[in-house]
């Protein structure tokens, strides 16, 4: 049975002209040459220091690209994109409020393929009115998947992509030419071990609250971001994680094996 959610905290932006793709490709952490009309890309703008400031979906239009961000970064973004402009012969406009996304899963849809995992189904770019349904069946679904949102499970400005997972999720090319933050991705890319990673966790019980911490012993090794019954995601240090007797989270134990 098809299931369908609508992401109303999405915010977009449109960058368009001849040097659309040319632009964005010096700035994102992903290829834009292989984003086409038919296929969606999933990248980052990153500070100079490598941290993920903004992470969006690209779309390709006839003569440009629609960016699909978190709502509450969509006004920065545009700032920033501005910012970086310069002399560049391309058109930035702030569509927020007047697209919106819906996902849909379980079953074969129109829509493109979400880039990050192809079991986490298609993203349907809109206009006209919303529909209605809720986006918690959305977030169960990618928390089962293991797949990471910002401002939820990473916080912007804080976190390296590789933590955030992006070198698994296609967030990154690594053999792309230099970008915003590169040399630090590069270097992280060729560690023999990535430290801190956002991973799946399990618990019995319901959801437990996003942000609070997970120690072992006494040791705070890592906090936790969004969860449903049973299961969440955490940001954990992984090396202390694996070493650890015993993890909790507001007194609740907590696996890093489903089932144990």
């Amino acid at each position: 049975m098809m299931t369908t959610a609508l992401l109303a905290d999405r915010g977009f932006i449109r960058v368009s002209g001849t040097e659309a793709r040319a632009f964005l490709q010096a700035l994102v952490t992903c290829n834009m040459e292989t984003i086409t009309p038919d296929k969606a890309g999933f990248g980052a703008l990153l500070s100079p220091q490598g941290k993920i400031l903004f992470d969006f979906f690209i779309y390709a239009e006839a003569d440009g690209f629609i960016l699909d961000c978190a709502e509450p970064l969509a006004a920065d973004l545009f700032k920033r994109l501005t910012m970086y402009r310069l002399r560049a012969k391309l058109t930035l406009e702030n569509l927020t409020g007047q697209l919106h996304i819906q996902s849909v899963w379980d079953a074969p849809s129109e829509g493109l393929a979400d880039p990050r995992a192809p079991t986490l189904g298609h993203r349907i770019l809109c206009t006209g009115p919303a529909p209605q349904s809720e986006a918690a069946a959305y977030h169960a679904h990618r928390i089962r998947l293991g797949i990471a949102e910002g401002g939820l499970d990473y916080v912007y400005g804080d976190t390296f992509p590789h933590e955030a997972n992006f070198d698994r999720t296609g967030g990154v090319d690594f053999h792309k030419g230099c970008y915003v933050g590169q040399e630090v991705v590069s270097r992280m890319q060729h560690k023999t071990q990535v430290r801190k990673r956002v991973v799946p966790v399990y618990f019995d019980g319901p959801a437990l609250p996003p942000g609070a911490d997970i120690v072992s012993g006494d040791l705070n090794i890592g906090r936790m971001g969004s969860s449903i019954a049973g299961q969440g995601l955490a940001l954990l240090r992984l090396d202390r994680a694996e070493e650890a007797e015993r993890l909790t989270c507001t007194g609740r134990a907590l696996s890093l094996t489903e089932g144990v």
